[in-house]
């Protein structure tokens, strides 16, 4: 496996949000890359969900049905559902 160093990994990061995309980019697993990040102290990308959560809204309050934007988005009806939930919840 290529020497990935904290700078390439922190640039990384910033492209391709996820563990697992950048594992898959270099032939290894999440957890793999997960352990790099632990090694230099670098944490998770908070906002790597952000773009699609506010998708998920958008259609929602257009009036989709969950059960339908969890198809469209590839997600769990029930995590589908979380989301909402969680986004109207912080409005409170």
């Amino acid at each position: 496996m290529r020497k990935i160093s904290k700078a390439q990994l922190i640039k990384l990061q910033k492209k391709y949000k996820t563990d697992k995309a950048i594992g898959e980019l270099f032939g290894i697993t999440r957890q793999a890359v997960h352990q790099m990040r632990k090694k230099y102290d670098i944490g998770p990308v908070e906002d790597k969900y952000d773009s699609r959560n506010q998708e998920i809204l958008k259609l929602y309050n257009e009036g989709m049905p969950g059960t339908k934007i969890a198809q469209k988005i590839k997600l769990s009806v029930s995590q589908t559902y979380r989301i909402i939930s969680n986004a109207s919840n912080s409005k409170s």
